[in-house]
Formats: structure tokens, sequence, C-alpha cells
């Protein structure tokens, strides 16, 4: 028992374990839109695209967050309006916007003396290193995420589903895109001080695709891909301890464990049915 419960005991890996189901709330509620609309590359390309200002920042002894949020405003606000340009798929707006803000980031960072250690630090995070302070910033963005989740929640669902319908319905379907991305770059830049850039799709990602399988609305695929992440920060920092391996990849690894383990037994699941003549349950909203 000692071993489960041994390293929860320091206050710094407390510290983390809260960070971290914060994190994975957050993620869950803006990584489940990500995965039903098809999004995984704009949320890769979105947070490398935060590296300029938190370069920024770094060089000039400015507010790593306050930069994150600057650069994500921006990736925001490029993706947007390539998306309305009609001779420019949007895939390729993305892809030129990633290209962009990463070069740019690491033509700045360049010019600092700590370029290892400051890139080293975006990409790859320091979730041991998580403050009081940094656990209110996350409370507070969760509560921002559940207001915009909870108010956008019918505009995103058909969004995500019929955009036609949307715009039929007066949902302003181009408004609610912006309001979507909007929320993503929130979860990316709650999330990349804990598990950095390279890390953050892991929680991003993984755990809502796990979700889906089992959930029978958008609603509960979030609830269950929030306790997957809880599951994979709680599993992942455990196995940290005692192995002293990277805490923030370590988690992000189990999340994606945790993928293959849902649809491993989803595949099962739908295989048992099929040799009774049973119809698989479908997620629905």
């Amino acid at each position: 028992m000692e071993w489960l419960t041994g390293p929860f005991e320091v206050t710094f890996v407390q510290r983390a374990l809260w960070g971290g189901m914060l994190v994975s709330a957050i993620c869950a509620l803006a990584g489940t839109w990500v995965v039903l609309r098809g999004m995984a590359f704009l949320g890769d390309a979105m947070s490398h695209g935060l590296l300029p200002g938190v370069a920024l920042a770094a060089l000039f002894g400015g507010n790593l967050l306050v930069g994150a949020l600057l650069s994500a405003a921006v990736m925001t606000a490029g993706v947007t309006a390539l998306g309305r340009t009609p001779r420019l798929s949007q895939d390729t707006g993305i892809g030129l916007l990633f290209v962009g803000m990463l070069s740019l980031g690491v033509i700045i960072v360049s010019r600092s003396q700590s370029f290892a250690v400051d890139l080293t630090g975006f990409l790859f995070g320091d979730v041991l290193a998580v403050r009081e302070q940094d656990l209110m910033l996350l409370g507070g963005a969760l509560l921002l995420a559940l207001a915009v989740s909870v108010l956008g929640h019918r505009a995103f669902l058909a969004l995500a589903f019929d955009p036609r319908k949307a715009r039929t319905l007066g949902l302003r379907p181009r408004l609610a895109h912006a309001v979507l991305l909007g929320l993503l770059a929130l979860a990316i830049v709650a999330s990349f001080h804990i598990v950095g850039t390279l890390l953050v799709l892991g929680l991003l990602i993984a755990p809502p695709a796990a979700a889906l399988p089992w959930a029978r609305s958008v609603r509960g695929a979030m609830a269950l891909a929030a306790l997957l992440g809880a599951t994979a920060t709680f599993c992942g920092l455990l196995l940290s301890w005692h192995l002293s391996t990277a805490a923030g990849a370590t988690v992000s690894a189990l999340a994606v464990v945790l993928f293959f383990l849902s649809h491993l037994a989803s595949g099962l699941r739908h295989h048992r049915r099929a040799r009774r003549g049973g119809v698989p349950a479908a997620a629905t909203d």
C-alpha cells in the first residue's frame, strides 16, 4: 500500500496530481469536440504555434502565460481568417501557420542564451513544478471552459454533425467555429506549462478518443474523458516516481495506452455482439 500512496504524501506530487486532473478536465471539454470534428492536426498546430509568444516572453523576462495567450490569439485569428478563403483549403492554411509560427518561435528563442532549456521546457513542460498559483489559474480556466461549453453546446453540436443545419437554425456556424477555436486555445494554453506542447495532445486527444466508443452522449464522452485523463495522471505520476521517468511524458503515454486498450475492448465487444446477431450501440447526443 505504501507503494501506491507514498508518492502522493509529497507536497509537490500532490500539486502535480491536482494540476493534471484540472488539465484533464479542461482538455476533455475541448478535446471531445476536436475528436468529433477531426481537428487533431489543428490542435497540434495551435500547440506549437504558442512558441513565438512564449519565446518573446522568456527573452524579455515577461509572463510566459501572457505570451502564450497572445500567440494563441494570433493562431485563432489566423485559422479563422484562412478558413474563409475559398481558394485555400483549411489544412493548407493551418499547415502554413504551423510552420510559420514554429519557425518564428525558434528564431526568437535562438537569440536567448538559454535556448536549450527554454525549448525543452516549452516542449515537455514540468508537471512536478506546479505551484499553488498555477492551480488557481487552472481552476479559473476550467470554470471558463465549462461556461463556454455549456453556452455553446447546441451550436457546437450542430457544427460537428451538420454545419448546414446549424446555419438553417440560425446558430451562426462561423462564430461557433471561432468560439470553439478559442476553447481549444484555452485548453492548450492552460496545459502547455504542465505537460508541454509536444505532449499536450496526449491529454487533448487520447482520453476523448478512448471515451467515445463507450459514451451515449457528447456530455457523457466529456465526463468519461475527464475520468480517463485523471486516471492517466494518477498512474503516470505513480510510475514516474517509482521508475524515475519523465512525469509529463509518462502521463501522456499512459493516456495513449488507455486509448488503445479502450478501442481493443470496444472491438472485442462489437465482435461478440456481431456473433450474437446484435446491433452495436453508437454514441449519440
